[in-house]
């Protein structure tokens, strides 16, 4: 069996991102940036005044108090029009344009106006004066492709003038579940039967890393219901199907995907839980096969399936940063398979620690909603005792 090392990176080999769409600001919040994005102007487009106060120049009031003759008002999008001149103040507004020839804003703390003159009475050391260009310059690379658009991001983007951005398309993603077994939510149960809820949980995973997930429904444990819905994914750039891949006689999902064109590069890997998940691709459209267990199957989307689709969209991944925790509780050693054991973070005497939860069954969807990491056990590792040091993948899902 492939280490999950191996399998991840055969499932990201020669993976190219989409191609790039442009979009309006107001849709592309989460998109992922396509190109590097320059400023086309730049901000602030002259000096402006930080506070509310006179604008004046500073060797007229270097020996204060000072008396100036008001030559008129500058406010935000209302500029003084005249050049200042000597023995002159201009009242000055945050935000509006230092006049020609001023170097300095006084606050209005400071300052008393009557019949036509500002009394200076204190000057600080300060200019308040924000110059042409404080925040950036035209042709200033300030947003890189490959980034995640926040919010800050769309602020930044306006103020450089663009009215769209161009991003990456975003991947569409068929998700297909199989079983004789299965039954849509809300439906009833007859004998031997158990709810489809991986397709649920999986395409709001889908979508929060930037998809558009594409529900395929249930096939049926046939090849011409399986070949049927896999048919039906043909336009979506991946094709996700959920159980069927083990080797019980009733497991068809990998002939299928062959008999449809597909090549299966493995489909069993070291971990736990996820030993079933298979991987393949036809041309460029790729196919992930994961468990039908439903822990299995999220653990396995988060590990392989959220990578792949950051490699589709051609978003830089963040910096690694390995988060290690103590351990709350002692843990047993470890078998051959690197586990992710689902834990909640705790505090332990005022520390953060963490715990492994008291089951690890891949069928337990309860546990998986109550634990809020998961503790990465290598292969064989030994037993640990409470405050060992171990590695944890928050769980943001």
């Amino acid at each position: 069996m492939l280490s999950v090392a191996e399998a991840l990176e055969r499932i990201l080999a020669h993976v190219e991102p989409l191609p790039a769409e442009t979009v309006p600001l107001a849709e592309a919040h989460a998109r992922v940036l396509a190109e590097d994005i320059a400023a086309k102007l730049t901000q602030p487009p002259f000096p402006s005044s930080a506070m509310d106060g006179y604008a004046v120049r500073r060797q007229d009031v270097a020996n204060p108090p000072a008396r100036l003759k008001l030559a008129g008002t500058s406010a935000a999008g209302h500029p003084y029009r005249g050049r200042l001149a000597p023995g002159e103040a201009v009242r000055i507004f945050t935000g509006g344009a230092i006049p020609e020839g001023a170097d300095c804003v006084v606050i209005q703390e400071n300052v008393t106006a009557s019949d036509g003159y500002a009394e200076i009475r204190e000057v600080g050391s300060e200019d308040f004066v924000r110059p042409r260009g404080f925040d950036f310059s035209e042709g200033d690379i300030l947003l890189r492709a490959g980034r995640r658009l926040t919010a800050r991001d769309l602020l930044l983007a306006a103020q450089m003038n663009y009215p769209a951005l161009p991003v990456r398309r975003r991947p569409s993603v068929a998700v297909l579940a199989s079983g004789d077994e299965l039954v849509p939510p809300g439906g009833t149960l007859e004998d031997g039967q158990i709810i489809s809820s991986i397709p649920a949980g999986l395409c709001a995973m889908l979508a929060n890393a930037g998809a558009q997930p594409l529900p395929l429904g249930i096939a049926r444990d046939t090849l011409e219901s399986l070949s049927d819905r896999i048919g039906a994914a043909s336009e979506a750039d991946l094709l996700v199907t959920i159980g069927g891949a083990s080797v019980g006689d009733h497991d068809l999902v990998r002939e299928a995907l062959e008999t449809a064109g597909y090549k299966i590069a493995f489909h069993k890997i070291a971990m736990r839980p996820g030993k079933p998940l298979m991987s393949g691709a036809r041309g460029q459209k790729r196919i992930i096969g994961l468990p039908g267990n439903p822990v299995s199957a999220m653990v396995c989307s988060i590990i392989f399936l959220m990578p792949l689709i950051s490699a589709l969209l051609g978003e830089t991944p963040p910096p690694t940063e390995e988060r290690l925790l103590p351990l709350a509780a002692p843990l047993p050693a470890n078998g051959p398979r690197q586990h992710y054991m689902r834990a909640k973070r705790v505090l332990r005497g005022n520390q953060p620690a963490v715990e492994a939860l008291p089951s690890q069954d891949s069928s337990l969807t309860a546990t998986l909603a109550e634990a809020d990491c998961l503790i990465i056990r290598p292969p064989h590792a030994p037993g640990l005792m409470e405050g060992d040091i171990v590695s944890i993948l928050p769980l943001g899902l």
